[in-house]
């Protein structure tokens, strides 16, 4: 059996999302609705009995968030802390909406860095524009097995 594998990176504005089925790579920046639309659409289509599977990246699972800049102000600061924390709880609710549409799902810690575009397009041969969501999304779910 094969399986459909998405990655969401979570952002407040448009959550990164990645999905591989089979061979085809395919990547999208979704608002929160536009990411429950499009789910609810793989649903449906998945005529071949095909296993689903979406991968949240869980920036909330880190021990440690801290993400202030050492000569940031504190209103700086504060706009770092609060922005963090409203991708974070984007993500708790994504993985809310998979739970309501009964799609399984692996919430995956963020421990590597960011790729820009030049050594993403190297590690993953998709040429399209990219941006870090969408990037990150893919990562999520680049190597692991579809089949």
């Amino acid at each position: 059996m094969s399986r459909i594998l998405i990655g969401v990176d979570p952002d407040v504005k448009k959550s990164g999302v990645a999905i591989i089925n089979g061979d085809k790579k395919e990547i999208y920046n979704f608002g929160f609705f536009e990411l429950f639309d499009f789910l609810n659409q793989v649903l449906l289509n998945k005529g071949g009995g095909e296993e689903i599977l979406v991968v949240i990246e869980a920036g909330w699972e880190n021990k440690g968030n801290w993400h202030a800049l050492k000569r940031g102000s504190a209103a700086i600061n504060a706009k770092i802390g609060n922005n963090t924390g409203r991708n974070h709880e984007t993500g708790m609710k994504i993985k809310e909406m998979c739970e309501y549409l009964e799609i399984p799902f692996k919430l995956v810690t963020p421990k590597t860095s960011k790729l820009n575009a030049k050594i993403f397009r190297r590690i993953t041969k998709i040429e399209s524009r990219t941006n870090s969501e969408t990037r990150d999304a893919m990562m999520l779910i680049f190597n692991m097995k579809t089949k």
